[in-house]
């Protein structure tokens, strides 16, 4: 998920899970199906907007049973989130199928409640603040009005496949879509049946996306085939690819260890990327070189909890959350090109004790299973089956002339003693 240094925050990825955004001096953190935000840079203003989802309103949409009653009930689990550009919107989706759109100036207020196809896994806000556009695990994106907050949400496009994550050129003209099945589609906004280009070159499915909002024309992606390529999406042209495994092996001891990134954060200010791969407590910073058009590595930060999130403030501040009760956020400012750690920051200590005060929301997701793992493809040598097959065959068939010819020679014998009888 982009933090607010740069561009538009995501949602947390293939499961529900704890999340973090920021947006200018907003933040938003969520736990289950419940949803904390406060603006934790401002002295004054000590004031904790909770919102939990299992108060909803309760929508119903779909296939029903022979009896009328839905057949899919989900959970309140939040699945994704994502402010609006200026921060003045911020919309959710949960696991119960419900698109939830908020105000937050002046205050935190909630505007409409919409019932969505399916279950989200993505979703973002145009830079124009009329449309969200959602992502869903049958493929296919919605867009949903801001200034109708009641309009039923419109079909734009689909895939066949999982869709993993959704972004859009900072202008608005391009939607960007990534799946399970390898593939980055570009397509027109206005006309998304138009579609403009691929990129192609993953291995593995594609977890993350992120047009670089500085540099409009290059896009960033990561795999889970351990790799984070840049592209000039427009073409579908790949100009640089980062083996994640020569950077993070010597973390793991694993000799066939994958590295799945499960968030990218931006910083305009420096061009700063950090990098968080699922199941690793590390984060990993990049500097992109626009002009070279590399990522070029330059700090890691090694964490004693797993980490659940990271965002970058404006400043280049990098904010972490982790699944530890006692210090939830970490907070990582940059000091002659690295960052460290800061513990007398009033925002650190603010937010830090919301989330302690509402730990129950997040002890669940503590030792949890990655998400992850599920979506590689299964992987069959098909060589070495048909070999294992064959001798099977030869050893059965070895097996068989055995017994016939110990079954011949007793035939034999048992001629010969009654010969010699007579």
């Amino acid at each position: 998920m982009e933090g607010g240094g740069g561009g538009r925050g995501r949602g947390p990825g293939p499961g529900p899970g704890p999340a973090l955004t920021l947006r200018g001096a907003l933040m938003a953190a969520s736990g289950g199906g419940r949803l904390l935000a406060a603006r934790y840079r401002e002295a004054g203003d000590d004031s904790l907007f909770v919102y939990d989802c299992i108060n909803a309103e309760k929508k119903t949409l779909g296939n029903k049973g022979q009896d009328g009653k839905p057949t899919d009930k989900g959970s309140d689990d939040i699945l994704a989130f994502a402010f609006s550009p200026s921060g003045d919107y911020f919309a959710l989706t949960d696991d119960s199928k419900r698109l939830i759109l908020f105000h937050t100036k002046p205050s935190w207020e909630c505007v409409s409640i919409r019932s969505v196809s399916r279950r989200c896994t993505s979703l973002i806000i145009t830079a124009a603040e009329d449309k969200i556009l959602v992502a869903d695990k049958s493929g296919d994106v919605y867009s949903y009005s801001i200034t109708e907050p009641q309009a039923d949400g419109k079909l734009e496009l689909g895939h066949l496949s999982l869709l993993l994550d959704v972004t859009l050129s900072p202008d608005d003209q391009y939607i960007l879509t990534a799946d399970r099945d390898e593939k980055i589609r570009v397509s027109l906004a206005k006309a998304p049946h138009n579609i403009v280009s691929y990129c192609l070159g993953h291995k593995e499915f594609v977890s993350k996306i992120l047009v670089i909002p500085n540099y409009p024309d290059l896009l960033l992606s990561a795999s889970g085939d351990s790799t984070l390529r840049l592209w000039e999406y427009k073409s579908g042209e790949e100009v640089y690819c980062c083996h994640l495994s020569s950077i993070c092996g010597p973390e793991t001891t694993k000799t066939d260890q994958k590295y799945p990134v499960s968030r990218i954060t931006y910083c305009c200010q420096g061009g700063y990327v950090a990098v968080l791969c699922d199941g690793i407590p590390t984060v990993y910073i990049f500097q992109l070189d626009a002009i070279a058009q590399q990522l070029v590595y330059r700090q890691q930060i090694s964490l004693k909890h797993k980490v659940w999130d990271i965002a970058f403030e404006e400043t280049g501040d990098l904010w972490i959350l982790e699944e530890d009760s006692e210090a939830p956020l970490q907070l990582y400012r940059p000091c002659d090109g690295q960052w460290k750690p800061v513990t007398d920051d009033k925002g650190l200590q603010k937010m830090s004790k919301y989330l302690q005060d509402n730990w129950t929301v997040f002890e669940g997701f503590v030792g949890a299973e990655s998400h992850y793992s599920s979506l590689y493809k299964a992987s069959f040598d098909n060589m070495a089956a048909y070999l294992q097959r064959k001798e099977e065959r030869l050893q059965q068939q070895k097996k068989k002339r055995q017994d016939l010819q110990c079954g011949s020679n007793g035939q034999t014998k048992k001629m010969k003693t009654e010969e010699s009888l007579l």
